[in-house]
């Protein structure tokens, strides 16, 4: 028996276009931020799936509930799909982040300046999607989260091929995984789809 799990990058927002680290932070998405949810419901709206859920932050909200219109489906919000806590880092540039932190440019250092670390956010995600797949077994569902989440989860489902630093997940896109309760592992099908948002 597989489940099927659809993992959306939220539509982008203000922040995404000036580089700042959201992390946490409420931020609502841009005018071209749901111009991108609409463009996925079309994509969507032919298709079967026994339930959305999202992060509970406003830019995953209301890219799901966009989605789950065409669907007619509710939207159940967890915060176990929140993107990563960025710390001291939230709210600035990548630019701010370079002058008032030594450490950057390069890979967030683990536990410093309050950025929650790449394993916990791993397993925060992981055990979040593999709840919900014991939900739903042999069904479809439809997670919206966040590029730095969905790519935890990907690096280890996928024993990094795919993850932080290697793939990058634009917004609105989708990514397909499948879980296999029998072998009770994860395979990867298709990474950052995006053919919906093309003009």
């Amino acid at each position: 028996m597989e489940t099927h799990v659809y993992l959306v990058r939220h539509g982008e927002t203000a922040w995404n276009r000036e580089r700042r680290f959201q992390g946490h932070q409420d931020v609502p998405l841009s005018p071209a931020g749901l111009f991108q949810a609409e463009r996925l419901a079309q994509r969507l709206k032919s298709e079967t799936f026994d339930a959305v859920y999202s992060s509970d932050l406003k830019r995953a909200v209301q890219t799901a509930e966009i989605v789950a219109r065409e669907l007619a489906l509710p939207v159940v919000t967890l915060k176990g799909l929140r993107e990563r806590f960025m710390g001291e880092w939230e709210g600035l540039t990548q630019e701010e982040v370079a002058a008032r932190f030594p450490d950057w440019p390069g890979r967030i250092v683990e536990g410093k300046n309050g950025i929650e670390s790449l394993s916990a956010l791993q397993e925060r995600m992981m055990n979040q999607l593999e709840h919900l797949v014991g939900l739903h077994r042999g069904g479809r569902i439809l997670a919206v989260s966040h590029g730095g989440s969905i790519n935890a989860a990907l690096a280890k489902v996928s024993r990094g091929r795919y993850g932080p630093g290697v793939t990058r997940l634009e917004n609105a896109s989708l990514t397909h995984l499948v879980y296999d309760h029998r072998e009770e592992d994860w395979r990867v099908e298709k990474v950052n789809i995006t053919e919906h948002l093309a003009v």
